[in-house]
């Protein structure tokens, strides 16, 4: 059975303060979001200075390996049992609470200053640095950002004071368009005493996780079916340029349906050629219904950090109206751990067809 620790982290330095005793762990990633972690604790054992939402950070180890970290947001105290829940969100979390640009102050005057914004046309991966760059310059969290490599597409990006944009949203817009990238955080050991974090980038659905067949070595749970993103047509509309005038990008799937029409609105995007790959994402979302099985791998067959969102394979049910034999993309991946050290693992997945991507470019 795998050893389970938590560990009490700085959030801002990556400083390990303390190794907490914990009644039950419960932490999960999902695809290119921040993942949840909640975590038990007897209320006597935490110390209120270090250990307060905001500046503390969890990080979860199996057998010393870091295999989840992130920042605490909430904490739940019960004075009556005399626990503490602490509850976390990855990494990505912070940088929904961190702003691109800056100010600059006005030498003379009661405003504040000017706001700088942000204005670039460059490869996906140097945005990314540079979005990043710039929170690690600014009182950050200190992601590291050495294993993004560039990808050959152009993106252009502009946003000035009246989108006031942060990190988080400009990374997953980049990420979710047609063309885009697949991306995760991985905590690491710095030092001995110090966690650091990264971010990672790959191309859509480049990782593969092994085959998964119910009641062999996996149990399905669940299977839903939505139908609700098909689209005949997907439209992607822009900023109005003050003429009532929108740039737009469409996209047409031919399907066994009455007419579908999906439409997004993107008012921080001037340009038809940024709205292109919006609309053809929307375009591969809407292609066909969406299965998303839910299911349980089985406890000792699999470690579960062989299964990370992003990654495909296949999944194999014949039950009735159920019939699966095709592959699908992890989008969430949670683990369960209780005070006995007991481990369950389980994943939702979607059709691997709605994140195919018609963009080479």
């Amino acid at each position: 059975m795998p050893e389970y620790k938590v560990l009490q982290v700085e959030a801002r330095t990556g400083d390990v303060i303390a190794t907490l005793p914990v009644t039950g762990i419960s932490y999960g990633e999902s695809l290119n979001a921040a993942g949840t972690a909640t975590v038990g604790m007897p209320l006597d054992a935490a110390d209120p200075e270090t250990l307060s939402p905001g500046r503390a950070a969890l990080v979860v180890t199996r057998d010393d390996s870091p295999v989840w970290g992130g920042i605490v947001w909430t904490a739940s105290a019960d004075l009556s049992a005399g626990t503490l829940a602490l509850n976390a969100s990855g990494w990505h979390s912070y940088y929904s609470a961190c702003y691109l640009g800056g100010w600059v102050p006005w030498e003379t005057g009661p405003l504040p200053g000017k706001w700088l914004g942000y204005k670039g046309k460059k490869d996906q991966a140097l945005l990314l640095k540079d979005w990043i760059t710039y929170a690690n310059d600014n009182g950050g969290i200190d992601t590291d950002t050495s294993r993004l490599t560039t990808t050959g597409r152009i993106r252009s990006r502009e946003w000035g004071f009246s989108e006031f944009k942060n990190t988080a949203e400009a990374i997953n817009e980049l990420a979710d368009e047609d063309g885009g990238f697949d991306f995760r955080y991985e905590t690491y050991w710095r030092s001995k005493t110090r966690i650091g974090n990264r971010i990672l980038k790959s191309p859509r659905v480049s990782l593969t996780f092994p085959t998964l067949t119910h009641a062999v070595n996996a149990d399905v749970s669940q299977v839903a079916y939505d139908g609700s993103k098909l689209a005949t047509r997907a439209w992607a509309f822009g900023a109005d340029m003050g003429t009532g005038l929108k740039p737009y990008a469409s996209k047409i799937n031919v399907l066994d349906t009455p007419t579908l029409t999906q439409v997004v609105t993107y008012a921080d995007l001037k340009a038809t050629a940024d709205l292109i790959p919006k609309a053809a994402a929307l375009g591969a979302v809407g292609r066909q219904v969406i299965a998303i099985p839910t299911l349980n791998l089985y406890p000792g067959v699999f470690d579960p950090a062989a299964f990370l969102p992003g990654s495909s394979g296949f999944v194999n049910v014949d039950s009735g109206y159920v019939r699966l034999l095709e592959e699908f993309v992890i989008t969430e991946r949670r683990v369960e751990v209780d005070v006995n050290g007991t481990e369950v693992a389980s994943l939702s997945l979607a059709s691997k067809e709605v994140f195919a991507s018609g963009d080479s470019s």
